[in-house]
């Protein structure tokens, strides 16, 4: 049981990746944990029961997560899309409660397609910043780059 434990917590950090992951792996990551600390505790054969759990706490954790980011992506792709260079466009997640800002930079032409830094803070006790590269793709839509 202790082994199945320490395999989840394991687990859970790596995709989680303390900040390089998006929400929906980060989501999946808790879930996962989550999921199987109950199926352990659950389950007559706790091993069966860890990984069933884990498997229902990953999925869910990853649709709950995915939504979150659908939320914020579409707040950042208005911000560069309507957003004047160098003013800030403030939001709220409903499902997190987060309080975020996108500052634009101008646009500029590189490699034959349009592109825009943006920087995306947390408005919080942390207030971590994010520099992006965005660019906008065939469909008119601007993608963050990774």
């Amino acid at each position: 049981m202790r082994k199945i434990f320490i395999a989840a917590v394991l687990t859970a950090f790596v995709v989680s990746g303390y900040g390089c992951a998006n929400k929906a792996q980060s989501g999946a990551g808790i879930g996962a944990l989550a999921g199987a600390t109950i199926g352990a505790l659950t389950f007559n054969n706790k091993i069966s029961g860890a990984a069933i759990g884990a498997g229902v706490g990953l999925l869910m954790g990853y649709i709950v997560g995915n939504e979150w980011d659908k939320h914020d992506e579409k707040q950042v792709q208005h911000t560069l899309e309507k957003g004047k260079s160098g003013e800030s466009h403030d939001w709220v997640n409903p499902d997190t409660g987060a309080s975020y800002s996108a500052t634009p930079s101008p646009p500029y032409h590189e490699d034959g397609r349009l592109y825009r830094d943006v920087v995306i803070t947390e408005n919080g006790p942390d207030g971590d910043k994010v520099m992006a590269k965005a660019y906008r793709d065939s469909n008119g839509e601007w993608r963050l780059k990774q």
